[in-house]
C-alpha cells in the first residue's frame, strides 16, 4: 500500500509521461524512436516498463499536465524538445502542441521557437547551459496575462 503523497508523486510521473505521450502521438504516427525515448524518460521518472506499456496503448487522450513552477514546467519543455527531435523530424502538429503547452504553462509562444533552436538538431543543452536557459526563459517568456 503506498501513501497518500507517494500516490501524488506517482500520479505527477503519469501525468508528465502523459504529456510526452500526448506530443508523440500529435502527428497521428508514433515513430519507434520516439517510442523508445518515451521508454527512457519513463524509466528517468522511475516508472516501469509495463506502466509505460499501459499509457503508450491507451487509446483515450491525455489531459494537458501544467506543472506548478517554472523549474517544472521547464523540465516539461526540456523533454518535450528531445521527442521533438527524436525522429528527426519536427512536424508542425509537434510544434503546434508545443505552443499549446507554452500558452498552457503561461510563456509566450516565442520560448516555442526559442527551445528548439536551443536544441539545435537534437543536441540537449549542457546542465550549466540549461540552467542559463531556464533563467533566460524566466527573464523574457513569462507571459503577463
Amino acid at each position: 500500500m503506498i501513501g497518500f503523497f507517494e500516490f501524488q508523486y506517482l500520479s505527477f510521473k503519469k501525468k508528465s509521461l502523459g504529456n510526452l505521450i500526448a506530443l508523440a502521438k500529435s502527428d497521428g504516427y508514433m515513430d519507434p524512436a520516439e517510442e523508445q525515448l518515451l521508454y527512457k524518460l519513463g524509466s528517468r521518472y522511475g516508472l516501469k516498463d509495463r506502466q509505460i506499456t499501459v499509457m503508450i496503448n491507451n487509446d483515450r487522450a491525455y489531459e494537458l499536465f501544467v506543472p506548478e513552477t517554472h523549474e517544472q514546467k521547464m523540465n516539461m519543455f526540456f523533454d518535450l524538445m528531445q521527442l521533438v527531435y527524436a525522429d528527426g523530424i519536427i512536424a508542425t502538429e509537434e510544434v503546434d502542441f508545443c505552443h499549446n503547452v507554452a500558452e498552457r504553462f503561461g510563456y509566450s509562444p516565442e520560448i516555442v521557437p526559442w527551445l528548439i533552436g536551443s536544441f539545435h538538431k537534437g543536441q540537449t543543452p549542457s546542465t550549466e547551459k540549461w540552467k542559463q536557459l531556464v533563467e533566460k526563459a524566466r527573464q523574457e517568456f513569462i507571459s503577463e496575462n
